[in-house]
């Protein structure tokens, strides 16, 4: 049997629009917005200098349906370059370019191969002893278990199983294509290729089951190293696999810690150590793209909840001091806690406290929970899991979680700073 090596990668969501950019420009800004483009091109050089046999794309390869035709001609032209040094590519459509969701087809070079959406479906390889089978998703929500229904393995081949599945749900991810870990292992084959859930991970060794991750991470919490995977096999046996990092942006959450500080400077400057200490350790010339979380008690807390605007200019003019694409500061967000049950400064006034008692004693009353409930409650309901699942706002949160005292108390505190800032 002969030896060989492929590229696994998938959840590729090509030209995802990326969050946190509204009315934001600059080199940084550019890189970010164009990041999902930039990584898939890194990816398929990486290919050809590696002169690897074949490449399998797992799913969600789009985001969706295109914008206008630019997204598929891009796909097309990397396809060209594989094809030039005659790689062939295994293209399986997952959730988010589903028939259903992308109504704008190009036609694609020879050497792509798509899986069908009507049932499995198996390819071989000129001159190479492996057996691919997969199946494509017709529409987006696929509920039923796809894995019984893929062939048999081949005997005296190296068989692959390509799938897009959630794995039981795994990471919050939804369930589409649900399966679990023994319906895979059972199969029989040598080899699973998976997708959909975005934290590259090997759960199983001989056979191998793994989930490629997603090869950009888009936002906060696709934070850390983004991969596809190297696969070596030699006589039918897999001798080396490893993680490629084709990334041009790493995302990442920094918590500051501000106990002690005696004044919005030592904020600053502990923000500014934090940051520039994160994209000294980035030595591989990927822009930091961060969220700087501060935490802790301090009887600053009211001062910095009604100051997050200023705060965030502050450290994005840190991160500008860096460089054009070394560092860019995506939110702040304010988790620290009152000492000494100091919610506003005392200057505020009886205004101010007459406030915060209220809306206090308004998290205790049991009927106006409950109309919060009632209210707040239809709204969550109505919100898809996918927008649910990335909240991360902390009012947000409280409304999602139920948690409607804290909702009352976090209001307090934030009204209470404002109009304290604003001299009421």
């Amino acid at each position: 049997m002969q030896s060989f090596r492929f590229i696994h990668t998938g959840d590729v969501h090509l030209d995802s629009p990326l969050r946190g950019l509204a009315g934001q420009d600059g080199p940084a800004a550019e890189r970010i917005r164009t990041a999902t483009r930039a990584a898939f091109d890194n990816l398929v050089t990486r290919a050809i200098d590696e002169d690897v046999t074949f490449m399998i794309i797992a799913g969600d390869l789009y985001d969706g349906d295109w914008r206008d035709y630019q997204t598929g001609l891009f796909f097309v032209r990397q396809m060209g370059r594989l094809a030039q040094v005659g790689i062939p590519v295994f293209l399986l459509y997952g959730n988010h370019d589903a028939e259903s969701q992308i109504t704008k087809r190009l036609s694609l070079p020879e050497n792509v191969r798509v899986f069908s959406s009507r049932r499995s479906q198996t390819f071989t390889l000129d001159g190479y002893d492996v057996a691919l089978h997969g199946q494509s998703f017709r529409q987006r929500d696929i509920t039923e278990n796809l894995v019984p229904g893929y062939p048999e393995p081949e005997s005296g081949l190296f068989n692959i199983g390509v799938l897009h599945t959630g794995l039981g749900g795994m990471g919050g991810h939804v369930n589409y294509a649900p399966c679990t870990l023994d319906d895979l292992i059972n199969k029989g084959y040598q080899y699973w290729a998976l997708a959909h859930v975005h934290q590259g991970t090997i759960l199983c060794e001989n056979p191998h089951v793994v989930f490629c991750g997603n090869l950009q991470g888009r936002h906060i919490r696709e934070a850390g190293t983004k991969t596809a995977y190297l696969i070596h096999v030699e006589e039918g046996q897999i001798e080396e696999i490893r993680p490629l990092d084709a990334s041009v942006v790493r995302w990442q959450q920094l918590h500051v810690p501000i106990d002690g500080c005696a004044g919005s400077g030592e904020v600053i400057d502990r923000i500014r150590a934090a940051i520039e200490g994160a994209t000294a350790s980035e030595t591989a010339g990927r822009l930091l793209a961060c969220r700087v979380e501060l935490t802790g008690r301090s009887e600053l807390h009211g001062q910095l909840v009604g100051s997050t605007e200023h705060l965030l200019a502050e450290c994005r003019a840190i991160a500008l001091a860096l460089g054009d694409e070394v560092a860019w500061i995506e939110r702040v967000v304010i988790s620290t806690e009152p000492d000494n049950v100091r919610d506003a400064p005392a200057s505020a006034g009886e205004t101010i406290g007459d406030l915060q008692s209220a809306l206090a004693q308004a998290g205790t009353e049991s009927d106006l929970l409950a109309q919060f409930g009632s209210e707040f409650g239809d709204l969550v309901r109505k919100l898809p899991h996918e927008v649910k699942s990335e909240f991360d706002d902390p009012f947000l949160k409280a409304a999602i979680d139920g948690d409607y005292a804290r909702l009352a108390s976090l209001a307090g505190i934030y009204l209470a700073a404002r109009l304290a800032r604003e001299g009421a």
